[in-house]
């Protein structure tokens, strides 16, 4: 998919995230640990893909177009960043359907909501105007191009400041690949059923 601004790109990955939350929440309340795992697994993958994006296309270009606040703005979504990475790395070492699990999950999404909201009430409309029509496209273009160079779990240890995310990611991501071959996703079934509700 081509995105037109890098703000798109930034809210269909959101909206597709927190989609995978509901799937999760879904599987909770209807005890099936299985597909809380399988969909966790997918959010995972999705949210340290994007994280990692950001941090590469987007937060470079916050200091660069916005000066110190751009600096700040960008220092700050990196300290929200790792926090969520931290949850998420904990969280692999919880299994899905106990209260552990859980209660991780839903202290990372007490963390990332607000981070969301934030990027899509403040930061991307500040930068927007910035980057004009054509380099905004660039950006989503650079955005997209990233997820698929990033590391396929987080990483809270790896630096957080480009270009060493990438470096230690892609250092990271053999192994990574390797394990994920045989990680469990949801199904298609899973797929196609979570698509006729919107996600």
């Amino acid at each position: 998919m081509t995105y037109s601004t890098v703000t798109e790109a930034i809210t269909t990955d959101h909206r597709e995230i927190l989609g995978y939350y509901d799937e999760y929440i879904r599987a909770k309340e209807a005890g099936d640990a299985d597909a809380q795992a399988r969909w966790v697994r997918q959010f995972t993958w999705e949210l340290a893909r994007h994280s990692a994006g950001e941090e590469i296309v987007v937060y470079p270009l916050f200091e660069k177009y916005l000066g110190a606040k751009g600096k700040q703005m960008a220092d700050e979504d990196r300290a929200e960043h790792l926090k969520v990475k931290e949850l998420l790395y904990q969280l692999e070492n919880f299994d899905a359907g106990t209260a552990t699990y859980h209660d991780t999950l839903s202290k990372l999404m007490t963390n990332l909501k607000p981070h969301i909201e934030g990027e899509e009430a403040n930061d991307l409309p500040a930068l927007e105007p910035h980057l004009g029509a054509d380099g905004s496209k660039k950006a989503a273009a650079s955005f997209k191009r990233t997820k698929k160079l990033v590391p396929t779990r987080p990483h809270p240890s790896a630096p957080d400041k480009p270009p060493f995310e990438t470096l230690a990611g892609l250092l990271a991501a053999p192994m990574d690949k390797i394990k994920d071959i045989f990680a469990k996703f949801p199904t298609d079934e899973m797929e196609e059923e979570a698509a006729t509700r919107g996600h």
